[in-house]
């Protein structure tokens, strides 16, 4: 079956702009990300440094930081398309991120522990519906450019995220406890803006909604892929940290480094999408994943100061502008729109857990091998993977 698109996206598909129900979306998810980057980009420091944690044990925590998400993505997405209620459901994963800022307030393990799941639950239940309410609310030749207008505000809230953290931090040294708490209220202000402004998808017409979630051809192939290219992705906080290594950068300054991941997420988000709708989203997606690779050599070269940084940044910022939003727009036409959350969801959760065996496996492997090798290693198997993905990836439907 299909679904109509609303009177706004109507009116986005005729002038070429973007639908205001993305837009909406879009300032919530700015909001959300300030809340959340500002724990991201602490995170790290508070760990490793400040409660001793070992890389392998930062690996595992940071594994399920990213991974956790696997246990809720499919059920909440499965709700959103069982109740028509995509709104009602990313409200949900919105509100449970917010309150669990103040879980990180208790310091101990058991209460960190606590605040990752919940927090990564409630990214794991709002991130498909979300994204659902993106693809129902836009022209399907035009879902690159609204994933790509998305994807840049989010970011902005990305990029100012770990400003906050950083002045925060300079007024108040070693002020993790205030990071926190003001994370979490910028967290409850993302959450009214989604009860007050963000508009319901439209209505499937159909008599009933089939509760499965869609496992075609198509659907497991992308599936695959995703889960081949996530488990030799490096995962951002670590990447961080191996600049940290080969900079000697001050910890102060350490809050400052997801700064240029997402400047160059921010400049490139509209235009990769913009590029994948008209050159082909496959083709974004694999040359992002180059990119990655290309960072990993730098890492791994014996190029250093400004260079590296600067280089090394703008590599993974370009690997997120041509994957983020482009899997989602390549992900969200294989399937009905009765099923699209179900789909999305499957997709990222396959995503997910792949991610979180890379953070435990390069935690592992610089613990036990140093991090040259496990750095290597990485790049090894992106090579080896990039190999095969484009056997894997499925076409793409117009």
């Amino acid at each position: 079956m299909y679904v109509a698109l609303d009177r706004d996206a109507r009116r986005a598909s005729r002038s070429g702009r973007v639908a205001g129900t993305v837009l909406v979306l879009g300032t919530v998810s700015l909001v959300t990300d300030i809340s959340s980057e500002m724990v991201t980009a602490v995170l790290p420091l508070y760990l490793v440094l400040g409660l001793g944690l070992s890389p392998l044990q930062f690996g595992f925590l940071d594994g399920l930081y990213g991974g956790v998400t696997a246990l809720v993505r499919l059920a909440g997405g499965r709700a959103a398309d069982r109740w028509q209620r995509h709104k009602l459901v990313a409200g949900i994963g919105y509100g449970l991120s917010a309150l669990s800022r103040f879980g990180f307030l208790v310091g101990t393990m058991p209460w960190l522990v606590g605040a990752l799941v919940v927090d990564r639950a409630g990214k794991g239940i709002r991130t498909a519906p979300r994204d659902a309410l993106i693809t129902l609310s836009s022209p399907a030749g035009a879902l690159g450019r609204a994933f790509g207008v998305h994807r840049a505000m989010d970011t902005a809230g990305a990029l100012l995220g770990p400003l906050v953290a950083f002045a925060i931090l300079a007024v108040a040294s070693g002020g993790y406890d205030a990071v926190f708490v003001v994370s979490g209220c910028i967290g409850g202000f993302g959450v009214l803006l989604l009860a007050l402004f963000v508009k319901e998808a439209p209505r499937i017409a159909r008599e009933a909604v089939a509760a499965r979630v869609t496992a075609g051809p198509a659907v497991r192939r992308i599936c695959l892929t995703a889960a081949l290219l996530g488990v030799v992705t490096v995962a951002d906080p670590f990447v961080y940290l191996v600049l940290r290594d080969r900079l000697a950068l001050p910890d102060t300054y350490f809050p400052l480094l997801p700064l240029g991941t997402a400047g160059i997420y921010l400049a490139l988000a509209v235009p990769a999408g913009i590029l994948a709708d008209r050159f082909g989203r496959r083709t974004v997606f694999l040359a992002g994943h180059g990119a990655l690779g290309l960072a990993y050599l730098l890492l791994l070269s014996p190029l250093a100061g400004a260079g590296l940084l600067v280089a090394t940044l703008a590599l993974h910022g370009v690997f997120y502008a041509a994957t983020d939003g482009v899997l989602m727009a390549l992900a969200g036409p294989l399937s009905t729109p009765e099923r699209r959350t179900g789909t999305l969801a499957l997709v990222q959760t396959a995503q997910a857990v792949a991610r979180l065996f890379s953070s435990v496996l390069f935690g592992a492997a610089w613990t036990g091998w140093g991090l040259t090798a496990a750095l290597a290693a990485a790049a090894v198997g992106l090579v080896l993977a990039l190999a095969c993905a484009p056997f894997l990836l499925p076409k793409e439907v117009p």
